[in-house]
């Protein structure tokens, strides 16, 4: 019986090992590059009318093809509202938008929505986030994850 075992286990650690090198074999050839996704921009509210405006940006060090923004709203939105190219809806009170190409140490395309809430509320929170980063690992990702609060005095909030 305890030669047995012994066979198990070298086979065993045969096959982890030969399944590890295979692993890693092909993970050396699919390492993500990295790059540090920031949101900068503001966001306003007023009479109902909620303004956002940003800037995504890949502080580096790779460039990324594209990456997906998330826009969360604390209040519902109105129905049937037109969004900027390259924005859908994601859920009632979320909207997902591409950032488009941005180089390593630059911008991507600038996002801005024009929204209307059901209702006059008299203040919104607004979560900004990286949905899909281009499938880049992020060693930052506090720059890229804001939430704000956003009272209706028609102020811009800057994040």
């Amino acid at each position: 019986m305890c030669l047995m075992r012994k066979v198990l286990l070298a086979v065993s650690a045969a096959v982890v090992m030969v399944v590890g090198l295979g692993a890693s074999a092909g993970a050396s050839r699919m390492i993500a590059p990295e790059a540090d996704v920031a949101y900068h921009g503001h966001v306003s509210l007023t009479g109902g009318r909620l303004g956002v405006s940003l800037e995504p940006e890949s502080h580096g060090p790779a460039s990324l093809v594209n990456a997906t923004l998330k826009l969360s709203f604390s209040v519902p939105l109105a129905g049937a509202q037109v969004l900027p190219e390259g924005c859908l809806w994601g859920a009632e009170n979320v909207v997902l938008c591409a950032t488009g190409p941005m180089k390593a140490g630059g911008p991507g395309r600038t996002i801005a929505l024009d929204l209307r809430t059901v209702g006059a509320p008299d203040e919104v929170i607004v979560k900004i986030g990286t949905h899909w980063n281009g499938g880049a690992t992020d060693r930052n990702p506090d720059n890229n994850e804001h939430e704000v609060l956003v009272p209706a005095t028609g102020d811009a909030y800057v994040f």
